[in-house]
């Protein structure tokens, strides 16, 4: 699960940390709204957030500012540098640019190597606007076999496990606590049987690898107290079940899990905000790849396609998120839910 960059934020790396400041805003983070406009303003100074930055031809899908923030935030979850952790405590942008500024002379490394990767958000909270589709394909209680595409370190992974609630409805009693704002009609609710569940990442990042869980909190938004204690709660789990995700091109995993006869009940192919981040090539092998599981598809082994995407790439009217349902047998599709990107909200189709 990638976090959120738009294909179009201008050409130079400024504005692209502009742009992303102000989803910052939007979405509820006024600290990295700050802390992007001022390391903006750095940029076009040419002071120590461009040396750090430079060196590489950014394009926006690489989702440069988000790396840079994680970096500065992995930073100072470490304790690294003392003036860079009371600038997080304080949440004050302007102290953590400065103390960043400091850190970077003193381990310039340190930036070097996390710039390396692209954030990985793992936003559970994500699993509540996919939800209605599980619903609807289970609902008559044939085995589930879950498939994840860019699953990152997996926490979605037991999505089943999560408790859901709204102010009009609720699902499960057990487990990381997954709230959102339902505007619409409630899902028909009922037991869901998973009988598998298998994800895959091109670089997926190891759980259970203390720097690695680490890097994943270190992107979210160090003033979202309540992404990062879901976050925590859906990493205790995720340990608790022995969570793996594995290691593979995501037209390759495809063709060969939807290559022979599909499994007894329903094959569920899912994403959230992925798909725009896959070569056009890839997105053509995996097309292909469900195409021909769909060909393959019976009433007694059925097929089901969720997508929790941007509107574009669902070719849906709006510039929003939304999230569709496609199964066979038949290949009916249709709109599930429109969703905020963090899911503050969910509108029923």
């Amino acid at each position: 699960m990638s976090s959120l960059v738009s294909p179009d934020w201008g050409e130079t790396l400024a504005e692209h940390f502009r742009a992303q400041a102000a989803w910052g805003e939007r979405l509820g983070s006024p600290f990295t709204a700050a802390l992007l406009e001022g390391a903006a303003a750095n940029i076009d100074a040419s002071g120590w957030v461009a040396r750090v930055m430079g060196g590489r031809d950014w394009v926006a899908a690489d989702a440069a500012p988000l790396r840079f923030a994680g970096a500065l935030h992995a930073a100072a979850l470490q304790k690294r540098d003392a003036a860079l952790v009371g600038a997080y405590t304080r949440f004050d942008a302007a102290c953590a640019l400065e103390a960043g500024e400091t850190f970077a002379a003193r381990d310039p490394d340190f930036f070097a190597s996390f710039l390396d990767y692209a954030p990985q958000t793992n936003e559970t909270r994500r699993a509540i606007g996919l939800l209605p589709a599980f619903l609807a394909v289970g609902a008559d209680g044939a085995p589930m076999h879950m498939l994840e595409l860019g699953a990152s370190a997996g926490l979605n992974l037991n999505w089943d496990k999560f408790q859901y609630r709204t102010q009009s409805w609720r699902w499960r009693d057990e487990g990381p606590q997954i709230e959102t704002d339902w505007r619409g009609a409630a899902p028909t609710l009922a037991p869901l049987t998973v009988a598998s569940r298998a994800g895959c990442d091109i670089h997926p990042l190891d759980i259970f690898r203390p720097e690695e869980a680490l890097r994943l909190r270190a992107y979210i938004w160090a003033d979202q107290r309540e992404r990062l204690a879901r976050f925590d709660a859906a990493l205790a789990l995720a340990q608790s079940e022995r969570t793996r995700v594995e290691q593979a091109d995501a037209a390759a995993w495809l063709e060969r899990r939807l290559g022979g006869e599909l499994q007894e009940g329903a094959t569920v192919l899912y994403h959230s905000i992925v798909w725009q981040y896959f070569p056009k090539d890839i997105r053509a092998r995996c097309r292909a790849a469900i195409e021909a599981g769909a060909a393959r598809a019976t009433p007694q082994r059925r097929l089901a396609w969720v997508r929790f995407e941007h509107d574009r790439v669902l070719k849906q009217d709006g510039d929003g998120y939304s999230v569709d349902l496609q199964t066979w047998p038949g290949g009916e599709r249709k709109l599930v839910a429109r969703v905020d990107p963090h899911v503050r909200w969910v509108e029923a189709g």
